[in-house]
């Protein structure tokens, strides 16, 4: 089993990377700040793949930059020569590596020196310069935008936006997890590696999203989910969520017949709703011009009956919660839906447009 030491094993990347790796079937060697450099050399004896990860971003002191992003890498490099063995080695540095300061610097020199190594050496290098990242586990109230409006939205906190139109290049942890997994068992080509997509975001939209997210929980609609940007962010913001507000509640629409309860809505696919119906209950009676419907008993059992507005012929099916069966309810039939147990009958019901009150598209007629 292939053994992979990740530096910086528990930090934001570090966390995700270990499991991915195990997931993968390899085994994963961590060194973390607990660990001490001896420790790095003993690990780094094991190790057929390096993982560099760990790295300082925000010291109290400047010359911190250095001993955290370059010291680390070239003790790194010191402790491999002396293997005699190729060990390739993975250096996850910053798209700020091409910034005049003390952090692109220090990121700049690992680069370099890592670099210088491989060419002496021929000891396989990849180095990475990331953009923002954003995903599940990192630290909100830290360094990272994405991480903080995510907590602090779903917390009910205010968030503080300087400049909606700031642009953010912005990549997801999946994202780069998966690629640093795929260079193991692949050649270095010693140039500098980027992780894609990379998703350029207005600051403001970012909020707007956030928001838009928080407010679904009360009218119901999903995120955009064929849009990759938004899609991942949801998943982001859902892990900041209060481990006490993971529920929240739907309003039923209860009567003496049971109950019909939307339960989530889209801007193109439709919306699902759950239907109640007490033993013995009959629903529907209309029918539609262009709407459409599925309907899927899933608990109970009762009959869906059918009959086309130009015609006396009644067709019907049998449903139960016993047999999944999904049922379209073509436009141009009335039908309705019948409690026939003696237990209440739940059926998920999906239609292809929100309910709009005022062209409901519904027009009664018994069946």
């Amino acid at each position: 089993m292939m053994k992979i030491l990740i530096t910086g094993s528990k930090g934001f990347i570090g966390k995700n990377l270990v499991y991915k790796c195990l997931q993968e079937g390899y085994e994963v060697i961590e060194f973390d700040r607990d660990n001490s450099i001896n420790d790095l050399a003993s690990k780094i004896h094991e190790a057929d793949f390096i993982m560099h990860l760990a790295g300082i971003n925000r010291p109290k002191e400047t010359n911190e930059f250095y001993e955290g992003n370059y010291d680390l890498t070239q003790k790194i490099i010191d402790f491999v020569k002396p293997e005699n063995r190729n060990i390739p080695i993975l250096l996850s540095s910053s798209i700020h590596a091409a910034v005049d300061n003390d952090y692109g610097k220090s990121k700049k020199m690992a680069e370099d020196t890592l670099f210088n190594f491989s060419r002496e050496t021929e000891n396989p290098v990849f180095v990475y310069r990331l953009a923002n990242t954003f995903g599940k586990w990192c630290k909100p109230n830290y360094n990272s935008v994405i991480a903080t409006f995510c907590y602090n939205i779903a917390h009910g906190k205010d968030i503080q936006i300087n400049d909606r139109d700031t642009e953010l290049p912005l990549v997801y942890i999946d994202d780069i997890v998966d690629s640093f997994i795929s260079c193991i068992g692949k050649e270095a080509n010693g140039s500098i590696k980027n992780v894609e997509p990379i998703y350029k975001i207005k600051l403001g939209e970012v909020a707007d999203l956030l928001y838009k997210f928080k407010n679904s929980r009360d009218d119901l609609f999903v995120p955009n989910l064929s849009n990759g940007f938004e899609k991942k962010l949801y998943s982001t913001y859902l892990s900041y969520l209060p481990e006490d507000e993971f529920s929240y509640p739907l309003k039923m629409n209860v009567d003496n017949r049971g109950s019909f309860t939307e339960f989530v809505k889209t801007v193109d696919r439709g919306q699902v709703s759950i239907n109640i119906s007490k033993p013995g209950i009959v629903k529907g009676n209309h029918w539609h011009h262009t709407k459409n419907e599925k309907f899927l008993v899933v608990s109970g059992k009762g009959i869906i009956r059918f009959r086309d507005v130009n015609s006396s012929e009644i067709i019907e099916y049998l449903v139960s919660g016993e047999k999944l069966e999904v049922i379209d309810i073509p436009v141009g039939y009335t039908h309705n839906i019948e409690n026939i147990g003696d237990t209440d009958m739940v059926t998920v019901m999906w239609c292809n447009e929100i309910f709009d009150k005022d062209n409901p598209d519904t027009y009664y007629l018994e069946v």
